[in-house]
């Protein structure tokens, strides 16, 4: 590739419809910041104030999505959150199924030992990611097929 060219450009895939009820109209709509951006910011409804060592809100976005059967919702915390304030989501990543029709809430939590984090109306707070899923049946097996992997779990590639 030649120097200051830009790397080939992926088609886009055709957009999944999510209907969505602003229960709070003064604030945007989600959208991503960028084309082919995976995360969308969602925003904070309401004013929060998350105590340090482990201070926790729920904190509304005044969003309610139908997300369509066959995908689901992942809220993942905001990376600058978390650097610059130790401000992350608590059961990352909360999972939003396809049949809940309520108000979408972010459970956040206060990591920094000292300092206290203001939540103010309108911050992004964490990101929208919205996946397709593969339905599972879980199906009796007397043994399971081999793998090179095996029984081996916690720490099984080691540590060098």
């Amino acid at each position: 590739m030649d120097e200051g060219s830009e790397a080939p450009s992926r088609p886009p895939s055709a957009p999944v419809e999510l209907p969505v009820l602003q229960l709070d109209g003064a604030l945007p709509l989600p959208a991503p910041a960028r084309d082919g951006d995976a995360g969308t910011d969602l925003r904070a409804a309401h004013d929060a104030l998350l105590e340090p060592g482990g201070g926790r809100a729920v904190v509304g976005t005044g969003l309610a999505l139908a997300i369509p059967w066959g995908y689901c919702g992942l809220v993942l915390p905001r990376s600058g959150l978390a650097r610059d304030h130790g401000v992350t989501c608590l059961n990352t990543p909360g999972l939003i199924d396809a049949g809940y029709r309520g108000e979408l809430q972010v459970l956040l939590v206060n990591t920094d030992p000292v300092e206290a984090f203001a939540v103010h109306r309108g911050d992004r707070v964490a990101q929208l990611v919205v996946l397709p899923f593969a339905a599972v049946r879980f199906a009796p097996a007397e043994t399971l097929p081999t793998s090179e992997r095996g029984e081996r779990g916690w720490g099984h590639s080691g540590r060098r």
